[in-house]
């Protein structure tokens, strides 16, 4: 594959066998597909599909929610190989998908349903174009401006001005993006399983509930007795935080780093190693002089984030492994913990917090409707378990641990794959006539 001159009807990327197959040939959308509308009233003569960002799937408790109330009007029929989207966008992101799960589906009738009536026309080619080529994502931006929901008629899609090489070349681009896909996918698939490993080993290498050793445990430690179980607030005790908002953090310069609840929600490791994380400062004009001293962070310290809309989340934590000699603070809806006596080696105190059974209690502790918190008072109540002896933690950490860097790589290696993909669909598609 090469780089081509810079013709608009000419993609950046072209394969070498089609360099100097001309330019692209530009029609209407209208001119290569066509609606379909064939519909049904009968409960139950074909499975209810729905379409999503993910692809169709089935989904058979919606179809007898809304059965009642779109009987008259009638389901759309969607064969094999048909293309689908939402009609109704509230972004302007409109995801068109290929049903290919089974011969003859249904779907709601604000679902527009179209096949290529076009035979020179590669379906997954097509597939690509509509829903990663430029040319057709700044028409959609212009047909559906305006309003708080964005609506886009198969009327309007028809209308679009499209590009298309000869089949030959269709075919090579779908085959190549589609392979990628596939590898893609199965990166994704070795993901899934090893956070499913970590979350089997979680369960196993942690007792539970009315168990005093865990079912998985290293074989020098067999016969290392039971574990010690404590609450939490006989083993840590909480450190005094501050409430700076995100308009008080900037990511350019400062003396102190603050972490945010939001942060380690969503973004920060396990166990915080501040070398690896971006983590904001607390604004210059500032004043950190108020900031105690007890208020730093230190390594071995866990930090709860005490309020999330999802109950799953309240509590979440990290265990700060390594501060790099930089200065901390805990801020805005976060718990500090810090050991009272060293009972727990640091890095084990990260994955305890993570265990099964403790993350229940913090649930159980958490108070709330619509927005879930907790406080120091109640999380304090929360019975942990450790082996006594600390070589045993330090073989759960490291395990643990070793899991997490394989996790981060491969994350790492699929975010590559995506950056990869992203680059081949801005140059295998021309960027003119949109």
């Amino acid at each position: 594959m090469s780089k081509n001159n810079q013709n608009k009807l000419v993609p950046r990327l072209r394969f070498p066998e089609f360099q100097n197959a001309g330019e692209w040939e530009v029609k209407r959308l209208g001119e290569v597909i066509e609606e379909r509308n064939e519909r049904t009233t009968i409960k139950n003569q074909y499975p209810l599909l729905t379409s999503s960002k993910k692809g169709i799937f089935l989904q058979e408790e919606y179809f007898d929610k809304q059965i009642a109330s779109l009987s008259n009007i009638g389901y759309k029929i969607i064969f094999r190989n048909d293309f689908t989207y939402r009609s109704m966008s509230d972004s302007g992101d409109f995801t068109f998908n290929i049903q290919s799960i089974l011969e003859k589906g249904i779907v709601s009738p604000a679902y527009p349903v179209f096949y290529i009536s076009e035979k020179n026309t590669n379906r997954l080619f097509l597939y690509y174009y509509l829903n990663f080529s430029r040319v057709v994502k700044n028409q959609i931006f212009k047909l559906t401006q305006g309003g708080t929901r964005l609506a886009l008629p198969i009327k309007a899609l028809k209308k679009i001005i499209v590009q298309f090489p000869s089949l030959p070349e269709q075919q090579k681009i779908a085959a190549c993006l589609s392979s990628l896909d596939e590898v893609i996918a199965g990166e994704r698939e070795k993901l899934a399983l090893l956070q499913q490993h970590k979350k089997g080993l979680l369960q196993q290498l942690f007792p539970q509930e009315g168990e005093t050793v865990p079912r998985l445990r290293f074989p020098e430690f067999q016969n290392a007795g039971e574990w010690e179980v404590k609450r939490l607030g006989e083993v840590y005790e909480f450190k005094p935080t501050n409430s700076f908002s995100r308009d008080c953090l900037n990511y350019e310069n400062g003396l102190v780093k603050n972490i945010h609840y939001g942060d380690i929600h969503t973004k920060f490791d396990t166990l915080f190693d501040i070398s690896k994380e971006k983590v904001p400062f607390i604004n210059p004009y500032l004043p950190i002089e108020k900031i105690k001293e007890e208020s730093y962070c230190k390594e071995g310290d866990i930090i709860f984030a005490d309020a999330s809309e999802d109950l799953n989340d309240v509590g979440k934590s990290i265990e700060i492994i390594n501060l790099n000699n930089e200065k901390v603070v805990s801020g805005l809806h976060t718990l500090l913990a810090r050991q009272k006596e060293n009972l727990l080696v640091i890095g084990f105190g990260g994955y305890l917090f993570k265990s099964e059974w403790v993350r229940k209690q913090i649930q159980k502790e958490a108070q709330g409707a619509k927005v879930f918190g907790i406080s120091a008072t109640r999380i304090s109540n929360v019975k942990i378990k450790f082996p006594k002896n600390k070589s045993e933690q330090q073989k759960i950490a490291a395990c643990l641990s070793s899991l997490d860097d394989l996790i981060a790589a491969q994350t790492e290696k699929i975010e590559l794959l995506e950056q990869h993909k992203k680059g081949l669909l801005q140059g295998l598609f021309p960027v003119g006539n949109g």
